[in-house]
């Protein structure tokens, strides 16, 4: 569908290509179509063009208390994608890539793919600590979108003291996943008990567990984490999951904090969605989200 044009209406996603801009950027976006290794059938390696038309459906305003156009606060980058992200030959290209994104970016957004690419995007990042949302744990063997979070931990990327997990769900994990979060000395949250808590005092207990000790910060936003209802789009997604609006919530609240230099966006297979495109334009709305943590920070 044509979308309609207003001068006086403008649309996100209108980001430059980062190879026309000199000067260091506060955000830049990258595509990373992993979907080799998946646990389920997907198609999420058509995702990142899919959440990228999704964005010019929305504007980059924010309603208040005062109004603010992100686009006069940030200055926003788009890397294109990174071409075949999976198996080691791949993966290592996405650390060298994130790496040299960090290096002239505040904050890299990376838009999957599977959940994958959560432990080659955290290394070329350089992370110290990880925030999950998610309802998995990922902490199974071998390689696959359900074991970033141990490879992580396994290969002393990242201090399993330094990884909180926010959104763990009932009947979406099995008990000896569950006993290696502990015995990792993993943060968990699970779904319930994120739901009887205070948003803030949570966001405020992942930011300090994460950020223990310095350096920058992680963020893994696995859109399954939601109600299926909101991600049908999400193959592992599951009924009375996070509402949209607490994901987006939790997503503005941890981006908000400077230690979070890196995110991705993942688990959203294009090619499954339903018709009104809902969960594509969800991530789409977590990436402005990314976004507007950062511009209200400044």
């Amino acid at each position: 569908m044509t979308l309609s044009h207003d001068p006086l209406w403008p649309r996100a996603g209108d980001w430059p290509p980062l190879d026309g801009i000199a000067e260091a950027v506060d955000a830049v976006l990258v595509g990373v179509p992993a979907w080799r290794t998946s646990l389920s059938p997907t198609g999420a390696h058509e995702t990142p063009a899919a959440v990228r038309q999704a964005l010019r459906r929305y504007s980059p305003t924010l309603m208040g208390p005062r109004t603010l156009d992100l686009t006069e606060v940030l200055q926003v980058a788009d890397a294109g994608d990174i071409a075949e992200p999976d198996g080691p030959d791949g993966e290592r290209r996405v650390s060298e890539r994130v790496a040299e994104l960090i290096a002239r970016a505040e904050l890299v957004i990376a838009v999957g793919g599977d959940n994958s690419i959560t432990s080659s995007v955290a290394r070329g990042a350089g992370s110290h600590g990880l925030i999950t949302i998610d309802a998995h744990f990922d902490l199974r063997d071998g390689v696959s979108n359900g074991s970033p979070v141990r490879r992580l931990v396994d290969d002393g990327v990242i201090d399993p003291a330094r990884i909180v997990q926010l959104g763990i769900a009932d009947f979406a994990n099995s008990a000896a996943y569950a006993e290696r979060a502990h015995e990792y000395g993993i943060t968990v949250v699970t779904l319930d008990e994120l739901r009887r808590r205070d948003a803030a005092g949570v966001v405020a207990e992942a930011l300090a567990v994460a950020g223990d000790g310095g350096g920058p910060i992680h963020l893994d936003i696995d859109v399954d984490a939601c109600d299926r209802s909101v991600a049908p789009g999400c193959p592992a997604s599951v009924p009375g999951g996070l509402a949209a609006h607490e994901l987006r919530g939790l997503v503005r609240a941890l981006a908000a904090d400077p230690r979070v230099s890196s995110a991705d966006v993942v688990e959203v297979d294009a090619t499954a969605d339903s018709p009104d495109g809902r969960t594509v334009r969800l991530a789409a709305l977590c990436v402005l989200e990314l976004l507007a943590g950062k511009a209200l920070n400044r």
